[in-house]
């Protein structure tokens, strides 16, 4: 198979979870991966950014690895190319780039094969390779996404487009793999526990849905499937919870499997609740981000672009 026309993927970074949503809540986030995709006569990834400077250039690399699977799915052979790839997503930092990399490898085959795949059809794809919906419905959707997924092609995902909140991440300086911040995780809850933890994620989710933040942050706080196991892992997390809090967040969470830790405000507070934020944690990563209405997008380009 050939093809003779370049194109972009950019697929948005996303946190997950938000507090008791655990595995099912998504919300798309301002960092992306991108790639500009042209033929060549051998498969090639041209980095360009720090963050994924480490990762392989050739068909070891993971948006590869994941392409070829999906092509495999279908019985096509993907044509090859050269890749020039940027992102501003930090690795293992619970921002979504492993789900943000499953969707712009999807995308990619999708355009390369013409496979004119719906979103549905994605992300049924997409969460055969993450496991759950969260990270890879924000990436795919944009903007916030509950999602349930409980097997090959049997998952149901709800999109909503309309939040107004400020948010600010606090990024630490060391990695936390997920398979390290899953490792830590009970493999079973009782019955009674299970149903209380079901019923903060639901009104959790009905704030979120109603506007009612100070209940959403609460429920945040009240999370009993993940945040107090992971909290062990991340040392800082209480101090910023209480620096966040006395500048005016009203919700404070692991960001997906942490370290990062998202802090959320009313609209036009961001910048107050960051500079806070910046104060207290000087050698961390701490900016406000916001709300990604879009999901992943794809263009045509020009070769010479």
């Amino acid at each position: 198979m050939k093809f003779d026309q370049a194109f972009q993927i950019k697929v948005p970074a996303s946190t997950a979870n938000l507090g008791p949503g655990f595995d099912s809540v998504g919300l798309a986030v301002n960092r992306y991966l991108t790639l500009q995709v042209e033929p060549s006569q051998e498969w090639e990834f041209v980095l360009q950014s720090e963050e994924i400077a480490d990762t392989p250039t050739g068909k070891d690399n993971f948006i590869y690895q994941i392409a070829e699977k999906v092509a495999r799915t279908f019985s096509y052979e993907l044509p090859p190319c050269k890749v020039y790839v940027h992102s501003n997503i930090p690795l293992a930092r619970g921002l979504g780039s492993s789900a943000a990399a499953i969707i712009a490898a999807i995308e990619l085959v999708n355009e390369l094969c013409n496979l004119q795949l719906t979103n549905q059809q994605k992300l049924d794809l997409a969460c055969e390779f993450e496991g759950h919906p969260d990270n890879v419905g924000a990436s795919l959707y944009g903007c916030l996404v509950i999602g349930s997924h409980r097997g090959s092609k049997d998952t149901d995902l709800v999109h909503v487009n309309d939040l107004s909140f400020d948010l600010v991440v606090v990024i630490p300086p060391y990695e936390l793999k997920t398979k390290d911040a899953r490792s830590v995780l009970p493999t079973e809850l009782s019955y009674p526990e299970a149903v209380k933890a079901s019923s903060i994620s639901n009104v959790m989710v009905a704030a979120l849905l109603t506007k009612n933040l100070a209940l959403m942050g609460k429920m945040m706080e009240l999370d009993l499937f993940h945040q107090q196991y992971r909290a062990k892992l991340i040392p800082e997390f209480s101090h910023i919870h209480q620096v966040a809090k006395n500048a005016g967040a009203f919700g404070v969470a692991i960001s997906g499997a942490g370290p990062t830790v998202i802090c959320f405000t009313e609209c036009g507070r961001g910048k107050q609740l960051r500079d806070e934020l910046s104060s207290a944690f000087e050698g961390y990563q701490v900016e406000e981000v916001s709300i990604e209405k879009n999901g992943s997008v794809l263009t045509s380009l020009s070769l010479h672009e």
